[in-house]
């Protein structure tokens, strides 16, 4: 089984880089032509759908009906696993990801990354502050933003997430647009953050839950607002892992 495992998982990551390489050219284009931008987020998401094809990994997706085209939204997601960015490329829309500026050190990937989405050095003010005025450029130009509010891969026991930080609901509220919870139902059983990153081949889900609007809320209203989401988001969680979690001998609420 483990040896299997191993084959799959190089196959994944071969897979992964050869369709990257065969777009990279037009993910280029779209960088260096004003305005192509969101071209090449397009591309994006055919690259995500094509990529779970050649790794024969079904993906199962829930709620498309929730998003109405040309709504800007707030997407906020759990994050247990590496493969979590590439399967928010199914989310429809022009839809821009806010990701850890550690990821613009990889070659090539990263200068895709830094030009058609959004890195942020957490741990610098000054980033931060950068981060949410191009958020709000984004937003203002029509674009949806995808944050995952746990601030990284950090949760300790998935299928149980870490704590959400404000920023994702702070900038929803800001700009009075809808936030949608997304739930990433199994990813952390595919590709499970350990020592050794081997993946499983399971079943992948993603749910799009019902928009939590935001008119007339305020600063007032983060808290109460990021407890929604997280509750929404957990619930999807404890429903779709009940076989994993009685394993694991733990409780839902």
């Amino acid at each position: 089984m483990l040896v299997i495992r191993k084959i799959y998982t190089a196959y994944a990551f071969l897979m992964f880089c050869i369709s990257f390489l065969l777009f990279f050219p037009l993910f280029l284009l779209c960088i260096w032509v004003p305005g192509w931008q969101k071209y090449g987020r397009k591309i994006n998401q055919f690259w995500a759908n094509l990529f779970f094809m050649l790794i024969f990994l079904p993906v199962k997706i829930e709620g498309k009906e929730h998003i109405k085209k040309g709504q800007p939204y707030i997407f906020v997601s759990n994050h247990f696993s590496y493969i979590d960015i590439a399967m928010m490329g199914f989310i429809p829309g022009d839809v821009i990801y806010i990701g850890k500026s550690s990821i613009t050190k990889v070659p090539l990937f990263g200068y895709y990354f830094n030009n058609l989405h959004i890195a942020v050095k957490r741990e610098s003010i000054k980033s931060r502050g950068e981060v949410l005025l191009r958020s709000k450029n984004a937003i203002e130009n029509g674009s949806s933003i995808v944050i995952f509010p746990e601030g990284g891969i950090c949760a300790v026991n998935p299928p149980i997430m870490s704590k959400f930080k404000d920023g994702a609901f702070s900038l929803a509220i800001d700009k009075q647009i809808p936030i949608i919870p997304v739930t990433l139902s199994f990813n952390h059983l595919i590709l499970p953050d350990a020592d050794r990153l081997l993946m499983n081949f399971i079943k992948a889900k993603i749910v799009i839950h019902s928009p939590l609007e935001t008119d007339g809320m305020n600063t007032k209203d983060i808290s109460q607002l990021k407890e929604r989401c997280y509750t929404i988001i957990q619930n999807q969680l404890w429903e779709d892992n009940k076989k994993a979690l009685k394993n694991l001998n733990i409780k839902t609420l």
